[in-house]
């Protein structure tokens, strides 16, 4: 079994908890114990115990953020340290990107990140799939396990290998939302995708000759967006907020039909680790619908939307 080290922002902790539920298999399959600073007993030694367990890990995943890189102790001591491991040989460093910043200039910078390409997780159109990908590539740089070459029997085992301080990782409790964090979950959400639907809408117009586009912001609650090829429109749609029974997004794939109708819609819902956004999925009969949708999956989701009629046309 590998110890495995999280060193991380504690303002990352919301996705700490979700890689730690997507390692319970390797758990299970007992290759891995997962150790992180919530595990320290109470009246223990905070610095003493992080940097114990650090020098013990075979496996350091450093969880990457703006706050991660711009926590003293995260930076200085923790990083530090498991560079020194790594260079050394005694320990794998596993860089996991969890949101945008300037990561490849740091000292793990040259080191195979995860997700894919070093995308960062809240990037993905679906944090599970994120995650996935995550657990197999930890899985893949667990060490070789070696055969023992001499089974103890039980009661040739000294108690003095037991920790005192044993205890289960299985601490985790289901957190709670309130309704004001889902309506704030989806303001912001929309508020997101408002923005990444006027840069994306500008980013087509620049790069193909012969596209415009136009982005209209009706009110805080509804905007439209038109593609056009020589003048010619090709795709449009309305995005509103609060149009499926005053909750939720919903996109239509006509920018001036009435507030009630849509094609497809967003609703905010949680699991016990946090909120995202599930698609209802009317736009994809037969297909599982879209869920555990980020802020950026949502959008990307309804951009395909917008997209599809005009990619089509081109196969």
């Amino acid at each position: 079994m590998s110890t495995v080290f999280f060193s991380y922002s504690h303002k990352d902790e919301d996705l700490r908890d979700r890689l730690e539920v997507h390692l319970a298999m390797l758990k299970r399959q007992g290759l891995i114990d997962a150790w992180h600073d919530r595990r320290i007993a109470v009246g223990s030694d905070l610095d003493n115990s992080i940097r114990s367990e650090l020098e013990k890990a075979e496996v350091i995943l450093l969880l990457v953020s703006p706050d991660f890189l711009a926590s003293d102790y995260c930076y200085d001591i923790e990083v530090t340290r498991a560079m020194e491991r790594h260079v050394a040989g005694e320990a794998r460093v596993i860089p996991i990107i969890l949101r945008h910043c300037e990561w490849k200039s740091a000292p793990f910078g040259k080191l195979l990140a995860a997700p894919k390409d070093g995308k960062p997780i809240n990037t993905w159109t679906d944090l599970d799939e994120a995650f996935l990908d995550v657990v197999q590539k930890i899985k893949t740089a667990l060490p070789k396990a070696k055969p023992s070459l001499v089974t103890p029997h039980r009661e040739q085992m000294s108690t003095k290998s037991i920790s005192h301080g044993a205890r289960s990782s299985n601490l985790r409790l289901a957190k709670t939302f309130t309704e004001a964090d889902k309506d704030r979950f989806l303001d912001e959400g929309f508020s997101f995708m408002a923005k990444f639907f006027e840069n994306s809408l500008q980013q087509l117009q620049e790069r193909n000759e012969g596209i415009e586009t136009t982005f209209k912001q009706i009110d805080a609650n509804r905007f439209t967006a038109v593609i056009y090829r020589h003048g010619k429109s090709l795709s449009r749609c309305k995005i509103q907020l609060g149009g499926r029974f005053e909750t939720g997004i919903t996109f239509s794939s006509n920018d001036r039909i009435d507030d009630g109708s849509y094609n497809e819609s967003l609703d905010v819902e949680a699991d016990d680790q946090g909120l995202y956004f599930k698609a209802s999925g009317m736009w994809s009969w037969g297909e599982q619908p879209k869920r555990h949708l980020t802020y950026e999956g949502a959008a990307e989701y309804f951009w395909s939307m917008l997209m599809r009629p005009i990619q089509d046309r081109q196969q």
